[in-house]
């Protein structure tokens, strides 16, 4: 049996801390590939500023094609209207068959929140989740939080990834003020970062969100 780990994100720019997660998930998982799913139009940012899926989707594949466990996939970039999770796995179920198992990779902040996402039951139910968080975050919180959705007993599953402290927002905000984001993302990522501008001409038109 193939397992499939999907790392869905924004991506807003790819950063050391989603490649350590999807590559802990994989070993800690036994995963066959972590499939990287950079968002189109994620519904819960819809009144952020983000920047282009396509530029997003070109910096994480720089991040991830040494990775030969790896892969990328543009089905949430070319979908049309927002990207919702329950679309995009049922879109890898149709690849890769009845008999594959998912697991979804997401940070510890989203699975608090999960029971808002849309056809939550029928996701439970198509794969399992990995959610990561960082030293420090509150494990006795989330583990009791994940306890109280009790329809979803072992289907969620918490792991510590150190590198979790570095953040995307951080990133930008560096960029932003000028500052040097080297050792935070991949060599490729920040090469095509000055290469392009495309965070500091956004900075000219948003300010750094919290």
């Amino acid at each position: 049996m193939v397992r499939v780990g999907i790392m869905g994100g924004t991506f807003d720019p790819v950063h050391y801390g989603h490649l350590v997660t999807a590559e802990a998930a994989a070993d800690l998982f036994d995963l066959s590939v972590v499939v990287f799913v950079p968002s189109g139009r994620p519904p819960h940012k819809q009144h952020q500023d983000v920047t282009d899926p396509w530029e997003r989707y070109r910096l994480t594949e720089l991040a991830t094609c040494s990775n030969p466990r790896f892969r990328m996939s543009d089905v949430e970039v070319i979908r049309p209207g927002y990207s919702y999770t329950i679309d995009t796995v049922r879109a890898f179920r149709r690849e890769y068959g009845e008999q594959a198992e998912f697991f979804f990779i997401t940070g510890a902040d989203a699975i608090l929140e999960i029971m808002t996402w849309r056809q939550i039951d029928q996701l439970m139910a198509e794969c399992r989740f990995i959610a990561a968080y960082r030293p420090g975050y509150g494990r006795d919180h989330l583990r009791k939080a994940v306890a109280r959705m009790e329809a979803f007993s072992g289907r969620i599953h918490l792991v510590e990834v150190p590198a979790l402290a570095i953040s995307s927002t951080d990133i930008r905000r560096r960029l932003y003020e000028g500052r040097s984001v080297k050792y935070l993302l991949p060599e490729p990522v920040l090469h095509r970062i000055m290469e392009t501008g495309v965070y500091h001409l956004a900075s000219r038109h948003r300010q750094p969100r919290e």
